[in-house]
């Protein structure tokens, strides 16, 4: 009984602080580690997949610089469409990745008080290499992440 008082004081002095919602500093900074994980996640998903399809040539794309939350929003949306444009299931994963991501950061860029433009709208156009289209669209999506993974501090900045 002696034991037990004390215990109860020192749980009921503890709990406010174990229950407590994490501060918006906190919230921020679990949901920038989240983005990136996600965004490695989806590079090791792009490797993956990489390696059952057959040697593809070596493509150079343009990669839209990085400036900020508004910017990188867009920019996911984007290649959220063409990952939705294609009509194979090869890149079904990928998509969900980005997707995921691009909600994220416009989570994130809301929650900052930034602009946030609506979605892209999805381009819907008739392919004749449906092949050729996917590599491009997969070497968008990997140059993209890599290059968003060096400048993850402009998830500070809108």
């Amino acid at each position: 009984m002696h034991i037990l008082l004390p215990l109860l004081c020192v749980s009921i002095a503890a709990a406010p602080g174990c229950t407590a919602l994490p501060t918006k500093g906190e919230s921020t900074r679990n949901t920038v580690h989240s983005i990136i994980n996600i965004a490695k996640i989806t590079l090791v998903h792009i490797k993956k997949l990489r390696t059952k399809l057959p040697v593809a040539p070596e493509m150079e794309v343009i990669t839209p610089s990085i400036e900020g939350l508004t910017s990188i929003s867009h920019d996911l949306g984007r290649l959220d469409n063409a990952l939705q444009s294609s009509s194979t299931d090869l890149l079904s994963q990928i998509q969900a990745d980005v997707s995921s991501l691009e909600g994220r950061v416009r989570s994130l860029a809301v929650t900052m008080d930034c602009p946030v433009a609506a979605r892209p709208r999805g381009e819907s156009s008739e392919n004749l290499f449906p092949d050729s289209r996917h590599y491009l669209t997969l070497t968008q999506v990997q140059h993209y992440l890599e290059k968003f993974l060096l400048n993850k501090d402009k998830l500070k900045v809108c």
